[in-house]
């Protein structure tokens, strides 16, 4: 297990633009700029990229050279980030900056722990992925984590498409706040590797300008793809390694006490007596005290009577059919309201009565919810939430807590009353 230091930085967090930095932060950051100086000095060879198709399945192996693009480049993605993290266990070789590298992928355990409600922390997911989770909800996923000679933690994401940078900056500003809160870091440093130059693009020059974020380009996938032949996957690849480096996310539990449902009921709290107070609305996402790491806020069950409102006022759309209360009710066994964090946004969760599913349902332009997507049992942690919330909101704090949230409105007709 990693012995985590105190951090005590009396200096404030470094300001993006600035040159002056916190001399704990200029500690966690010579891992990261020897990367940033060094990491190009190691081209993927062959033996490299061979050792990476171990942590693909047999099935993703044999799509690298699929004629179906989507699923060849979906397979080409978790090699690319097999082939990274092979690459930095070489490199953390050459450098004592480099502590230790948290297994993944073929390196995880045999065996993981399925998700469920009350889990806090780290956890591998069945093909070793490295997951944050929060009363069993997925929060956030990473591409690799590191750990420095100061003990602090970076972690690193890997894209082969600057097509994958939509929401990209939003995200990665998350997990800084959540690794950050985790483990008590003044600062959390990240790794971006790509296959491909994304330098120029909009979203990692601002990331670019905050010392403790780094740039890494490798060779395109199409030309590491070129180092082998289609017959080579025919191998059997050693699955697991020794590393002197390696280690498992059990040796390094948060150093924070965690408990995301106690701090989502915190923040739920803190939006309902916002709503129903004198402040109004207006003072939602004033900051607090609170850490700013839930991202969703489920407000709970509707009583018939707050669905007979919902109906009223805010219209349910499946498909373009509108459906009544009486329907709604029929149809499903539960009405679950949710908002999502910070913008503020609406969502209602239909269970519907005949499968295990819910219906997500999002804001329309023209005014109610409209139908977006399914939630299965596939989203293990985030349906086994769902499942235990009971009916608790009555018709008033539902139509309190919809009206104050500005991403939701009433179609034009119902709002001014005409029929």
């Amino acid at each position: 297990m990693i012995d985590f230091p105190v951090w005590k930085c009396s200096d404030p967090h470094p300001v993006p633009n600035t040159i002056t930095i916190p001399g704990c932060v200029k500690r966690m950051l010579q891992m990261t700029t020897w990367l940033d100086k060094n990491f190009s000095s190691l081209q993927p060879t062959r033996a490299i990229i061979m050792r990476a198709l171990r942590h693909l399945r047999p099935a993703d192996r044999k799509k690298l050279f699929s004629e179906d693009i989507p699923e060849m480049r979906t397979a080409e993605g978790r090699w690319f980030e097999a082939i990274v993290y092979e690459m930095i266990l070489d490199l953390s070789l050459q450098t004592d900056l480099i502590l230790s590298v948290v297994a993944r992928g073929a390196d995880g355990p045999a065996k993981v722990r399925r998700a469920q409600l009350g889990q806090n922390g780290l956890f591998y997911s069945n093909i070793g992925d490295i997951k944050v989770r929060g009363n069993g909800q997925d929060l956030a996923e990473v591409d690799l984590v590191l750990v420095d000679h100061t003990g602090a933690l970076t972690f690193g994401e890997i894209i082969t498409s600057p097509a994958d940078l939509k929401e990209f900056e939003a995200e990665i500003r998350y997990k800084k706040q959540l690794f950050g809160y985790l483990y008590g870091q003044p600062t959390v440093p990240f790794l971006l590797i790509s296959s491909v130059d994304i330098s120029r693009t909009a979203v990692v020059r601002r990331l670019l300008k905050e010392p403790d974020n780094v740039l890494l380009t490798t060779p395109t996938c199409e030309d590491l793809k070129g180092l082998i032949r289609q017959r080579d996957l025919k191998r059997s690849p050693t699955r697991r390694i020794k590393h002197e480096k390696l280690i498992s996310i059990k040796d390094i539990p948060p150093r924070r006490p965690f408990d995301y449902k106690k701090l989502h009921d915190e923040r739920m709290q803190s939006i309902i007596s916002t709503v129903t107070s004198k402040k109004g609305a207006g003072e939602l996402g004033t900051p607090d005290e609170i850490p700013p790491i839930v991202k969703k806020i489920l407000f709970g069950g509707l009583y018939p009577s707050a669905i007979r409102m919902l109906d009223a006022r805010y219209p349910i759309r499946i498909k373009g059919k509108t459906y009544d209360p009486d329907t709604v009710q029929k149809q499903f066994s539960k009405v679950v309201l949710a908002v999502n964090i910070p913008e503020y946004r609406p969502i209602i969760y239909l269970r519907t009565r005949n499968k295990k599913e819910y219906l997500k349902m999002v804001p329309s332009k023209t005014g109610g919810f409209k139908f977006e997507s399914r939630r299965t049992p596939h989203m293990a942690g985030f349906f086994l939430w769902l499942e235990s919330v009971q009916p608790s909101l009555g018709a008033e704090l539902t139509r309190e807590l919809l009206d104050a949230f500005p991403a939701i409105h009433a179609p034009a007709v119902a709002a001014t009353g005409e029929p």
